[in-house]
């Protein structure tokens, strides 16, 4: 058995690109920029990005189109595919992420799950409705089960 699967989740690095084929199918291309943090050995963070291809089609590609942009954030699932062309008398090659399924992650400054927006190293509160705990000890002698 054989397996070609990817999961990535990133920021877009640029505005995607629509495009149709002869056939009439959509295509939208963009690619994604991924960060990577670690301590080396010195105990010194350590920081690398790495951009991925990313193409989809049909229907996923118009409304990756419409409603993606420069810096959204995208969970992308699919296969890898290199692909070769000559320009110039030089072969050159090109892996990309095929999308079988695109998620759009949250949009800037709204916060529909209820979780903080991450900007920069601090976090902010999410907009809108809140909801409130009260700060109440908890005895695990009073939990009936």
């Amino acid at each position: 058995m054989y397996l070609n699967k990817a999961f990535v989740f990133g920021n877009l690095t640029r505005d995607p690109e629509l495009r149709s084929l002869p056939s009439g199918v959509q295509v939208t291309s963009f690619s994604i920029a991924t960060n990577r943090v670690w301590k080396d050995k010195d105990g010194a963070k350590q920081e690398s990005a790495e951009f991925h291809n990313v193409v989809v089609f049909g229907r996923q590609a118009e409304t990756s189109a419409q409603y993606l942009k420069k810096g959204s954030s995208v969970l992308i699932e699919g296969r890898l595919q290199t692909r070769s062309w000559e320009a110039d008398g030089v072969k050159k090659y090109r892996t990309e992420i095929i999308a079988e399924r695109v998620q759009f992650g949250p949009r800037g400054g709204e916060s529909g799950t209820g979780s903080p927006v991450v900007t920069g190293d601090s976090q902010a509160e999410p907009k809108g409705d809140t909801i409130e705990y009260p700060e109440e000890d908890i005895n695990p002698d009073d939990i009936p089960f």
